[in-house]
């Protein structure tokens, strides 16, 4: 064979490879229409999907030991015979399948349970290879729940090795899991690796093909190790690449507006500030006026701890928009915010002479069609509002900035329909959810960051303390110490009616230790057992603690504030607090974002175990924002060591960011992202905490490469592309290449 030949060959077993990557899971040998009916079941239909089904841990079966051998209390691996199965039933719903095992020094017994067909399985005589842990009780061995695995008869004789344990079903066990991985391996081999050579050889990775194999069947726990790495850094990368390049494809053939950044109205705001910025804000302000001022989309996020004063750092954008003779929009997600944005940002707008208004769904009809030509003839230069702006009637006349503050709080089509209203503006966008960098990188690579971390002086801060349901007075006596003081307080209900929490708390009495996957897709409306209680239920159990809060505080005025409230009237109920109208202000979780009240400096959360971190930090930024010291009492009945320990952790620090990482360490590994953030489905490996490193890395490349060769047209970069546009067909249809 000649050498051309044989490069030909072998570019041929390479495509062919490559191509059979994609193919129909019924390629596999071993594949039938029933299996591919119960592997499709799993999400498993292509032989990528088969191949990416990664172990969910590993079984080390490399050193065995005796029965009599194996330790009392630690982890080990036996092989023994089956010498007795009995399935037990101690109480209704529950099964035991008890296995007595033996070999030639002595006898355990293994304790299975809710798997009863174990009992079918095994018979007397089978030879077993048994690893977990050991523990020595009522005179035996014993082990629960161990994996095990038949080494006679089986056709998988694992014994003496790494044993991949992958995640299987009743249809489809791990032993046919294994055996399917490895034909659909065999029909991959050869297959074109991504990653462009010189970024492997940078850090040290191995192939693709080289990373798969050993993942599924690594011969030593390292190699796994060094697989997941290489594997770990090709989904990021391919993640990172599809969110940058949608800034690429989509500002290819559009005229953006590059903002005057250093006029009259951008100095006028600075100087009718009431305060000097942090670092931090100047820093932020800086970064977003740079980002303005290039002759391409701005796509900024601003990502504050509770009380960092994002908005403030916002004005200077809004300043720069005015300066350049163009319109700004800047949406909330509730109209008691956007209310606040002309309560607080509108007097500064004043001075700096940039002419606002406020657009809600209660503006009366004579006032919003005064807007809203106002708007359409460019007399108008900001106009702040709630989803209102998104009627098609509201055309601004040159909108060149839209700002999204609590962005995630709006679906994508709301934002998409804001960003219609000037499909070439600059794009801000506001979050107080403490993201992580790691995070955020994974989630918003296609966005530009700023963090707010300090919080500017004069905001005094607050105590945290965390109360048992039986020491509930103790809570409110600090509330009536603040009264006293002439404070204001808060009490936030998420608590069915208590005639009916019994039934309330059953329904979610399992749910304590999970978790409200707050930080995982950026919705702070997605809390841990709430999901479970519709609004009726919060309303009439914050109704009645406004009953009860007015006989324990007859000298006290108690306000109410719910959802179903109207606009007019949650107004009215704000405007009675901010003026002291109101001493104790009791609410569902409508008060969580961007309430400003200085004069509140204590808040009791009843059942907060109920709640997620973020939100509860969230709410424990409405208190303390003034020069006085705020409280906040969390009242919890749970006995749960996961929820107790989540809320310990609110005691312990004030810091957001370090929340969110606490957070974030709790999760199980394919937890931290989840389904619901496009493109999250492909991080199949990825754990932010873990990975920050790879995250960073990931994202530095994916720009270098994209400043280089914008449509990744290089030869080293033509399986790269390929590679993209699979994992992510959405938004490439028309894109060149």
């Amino acid at each position: 064979m000649t050498h051309t030949e044989y490069i030909h060959q072998t570019n041929n077993v390479r495509l062919s490879a490559t191509l059979a990557l994609d193919g129909p899971v019924t390629s596999v040998k071993a594949v039938s229409g029933a299996r591919a009916r119960a592997l499709s079941r799993m999400g498993i239909n292509t032989v990528r999907d088969l191949v990416t089904h990664f172990p969910r841990r590993y079984i080390d079966m490399s050193n065995v030991c005796t029965i009599a051998q194996a330790p009392a209390d630690g982890a080990c691996t036996v092989v023994a015979q089956v010498y007795e199965v009995k399935l037990k039933r101690p109480r209704p719903r529950m099964n035991i399948t008890e296995i007595t095992f033996t070999d030639s020094t002595d006898t355990m017994i293994v304790s299975c349970f809710h798997q009863p067909w174990l009992a079918n399985q095994l018979k007397r005589g089978d030879r077993l290879a048994v690893s977990g842990k050991m523990s020595f009780n009522y005179g035996f061995k014993r082990m629960t729940n161990p994996f095990m695995e038949k080494l006679d008869g089986a056709g998988d004789i694992s014994h003496g090795k790494i044993v991949p344990v992958h995640p299987a079903t009743s249809q489809v066990s791990t032993a046919w899991m294994r055996r399917l991985i490895r034909n659909a391996l065999d029909i991959i081999r050869g297959l074109e690796d991504p990653i462009p050579l010189y970024l492997r050889k940078k850090y040290r990775l191995c192939s693709r093909q080289v990373a798969l194999e050993n993942i599924h069947f690594p011969q030593r726990i390292e190699e796994s190790t060094q697989a997941r790495r290489r594997l770990t850094y090709e989904e990021l990368l391919l993640l990172e690449l599809h969110l940058m390049e949608r800034n690429v494809f989509g500002d290819a053939h559009a005229k953006f507006v590059s903002h005057v950044i250093d006029g009259q109205h951008v100095k006028a705001v600075e100087k009718a500030l009431p305060f000097t910025l942090t670092s931090d804000q100047q820093k932020a302000k800086t970064e977003l006026l740079d980002a303005m001022a290039q002759d391409h989309r701005a796509n900024h996020m601003l990502l504050g701890d509770v009380g960092t004063g994002k908005t403030a750092v916002a004005l200077f954008g809004l300043a720069a928009v005015a300066d350049t003779l163009t319109q700004a929009l800047m949406m909330a997600p509730t109209e008691v915010l956007a209310r606040q944005y002309a309560q607080k940002m509108g007097p500064i707008l004043d001075k700096a002479d940039v002419r606002w208004a406020l657009l809600t769904g209660s503006t009366e009809p004579e006032d919003r069609a005064r807007i809203i030509s106002a708007l359409s003839q460019g007399t108008i230069d900001v106009l702040f509002g709630t989803h209102a702006l998104l009627e098609k009637d509201v055309v601004p006349h040159s909108c060149s900035l839209v700002v999204i503050d609590e962005q995630q709080r709006f679906g994508v089509d709301q934002r998409a329909a804001l960003y219609a209203k000037g499909p070439s503006a600059d794009r801000l966008s506001m979050t107080a959810t403490p993201i992580p960098r790691s995070l955020a990188l994974a989630l918003y690579g296609d966005m530009t960051l700023s963090y707010l971390h300090a919080r500017p002086s004069g905001h005094a801060g607050t105590e945290t303390k965390v109360f048992n349901r039986t020491r509930r007075g103790d809570a409110f006596d600090i509330v009536r110490s603040e009264l006293e003081a002439g404070h204001q307080a808060y009490v936030v209900c998420p608590l069915v009616n208590p005639a009916t929490s019994d039934k309330g708390s059953s329904k979610n009495q399992n749910k304590d230790a999970e978790d409200s996957y707050e930080f995982a897709d950026i919705s702070i409306e997605d809390t841990a057992d709430l999901s479970a209680l519709d609004e009726d239920e919060q309303i009439a159990s914050a109704t009645y603690e406004t009953k009860r809060l007015r006989q324990a505080f007859p000298q006290a005025k108690v306000g109410l504030l719910h959802g179903r409230m109207s606009s007019e009237e949650k107004a009215k109920v704000m405007d009675d607090f901010r003026a002291h109208r109101i001493d104790i202000l009791v609410s569902t979780t409508v008060i969580e974002v961007g309430v400003d009240v200085p004069n509140a400096t204590v808040m009791v959360v009843e059942e907060a175990d109920r709640f997620g971190l973020a939100q509860l930090h969230q709410l424990r930024g409405r208190v303390g924002r003034g020069s006085a010291k705020g409280y906040v009492c969390l009242i919890s009945g749970s006995k749960s060591p996961v929820a107790l320990s989540r809320l310990q952790a609110m005691e312990k620090t004030e810091d957001g960011f370090k929340l969110a990482e606490y957070d974030l360490s709790l999760r199980r590994e394919g937890d931290i992202l989840g389904n619901r953030q496009h493109g999250a489905s492909t991080l199949k490996l990825v754990n932010v905490v873990r990975d920050k490193n790879i995250i960073e890395a990931a994202h530095n490349d994916a720009q270098i490469l994209l400043s280089q060769d914008p449509y990744l047209e290089a030869p080293d970069h033509l399986a790269l592309r390929r590679e993209v546009r699979l994992r992510f067909p959405v938004g490439h249809e028309k894109t060149k290449g």
